[in-house]
């Protein structure tokens, strides 16, 4: 049915207690970028599971003698991916027709979840952040978001995206790229598993992050190198600190 020829709901005789509800027009917009981009983007995906111990670990440690505020798990991921794409500036990149558009700096979309759908607020700059400021700055623009008061200024202009779920407890999942952009990084919970060093089985605490990539504008290779540069990160969070 379409809701721009007639504002009645139908409800068909399938179950007499279904409830339909029209879409918000934020819920509606979502659908339709969200659309365009699966439609338009030719999508491929690199996974990779990284220990969080020691990030764990360190986060424990800052915020049992910190007088600023707790930081998070989601603190430290936003941190290493700014480094990362330092490294990997393709990846860093908005795709634009018949050119990349790349870069200096690390101008992280992070999706938000707000009543009746997304918002994406953006962190400048993150490279040059503390983990507090980043901390800091994330927690104000998300609840400003969740009150819609975000500003234009402070949705636009993103560089790469990141879609954490752990707090869901959500193994594993696909993002869809927010356009122009040409990357976003799926980040699921982490939870320990039993795994491999140097043929013994230990137990590790262990992230699966997905990396969703343009292909028109990068390459697998690419991405996977980006993926190991955020997992050597994470693994060493005291380099995160030094930045």
């Amino acid at each position: 049915m379409n809701s721009a020829i007639t504002d009645t709901v139908e409800i068909r005789d399938i179950d007499s207690n279904s409830v339909t509800v029209r879409l918000s027009p934020l819920r509606k917009a979502i659908a339709a970028r969200m659309t365009e981009a699966k439609r338009s983007i030719p999508h491929f995906r690199v996974v990779a599971d990284i220990e969080m111990d020691e990030v764990l670990k360190l986060r424990r440690e800052i915020n049992s003698r910190s007088a600023e505020g707790n930081v998070s798990v989601n603190d430290f991921i936003i941190k290493a991916c700014a480094l990362a794409l330092a490294e990997w500036p393709a990846i860093n990149s908005h795709f634009d027709d018949n050119e990349t558009v790349q870069f200096p700096h690390a101008n992280i979309s992070i999706v938000v979840s707000v009543d009746g759908g997304l918002a994406i607020p953006v962190l400048r700059r993150v490279e040059a952040k503390t983990i507090f400021e980043i901390s800091s700055e994330l927690s104000t623009l998300a609840s400003r978001a969740a009150h819609g008061h975000l500003k234009m200024s402070e949705i636009s202009g993103g560089s790469f995206t990141i879609s954490n779920l752990g707090m869901y407890g959500v193994d594993q999942f696909d993002a869809i790229i927010n356009p122009p952009q040409v990357a976003i990084l799926a980040a699921a919970r982490a939870k320990k598993k039993v795994i491999v060093v140097d043929n013994e089985a230990v137990i590790r605490t262990v992230m699966r992050v997905t990396l969703s990539v343009d292909h028109r504008a990068v390459d697998g290779a690419i991405g996977a190198g980006f993926l190991t540069s955020l997992s050597a990160y994470l693994e060493d969070p005291e380099s995160l600190l030094s930045e």
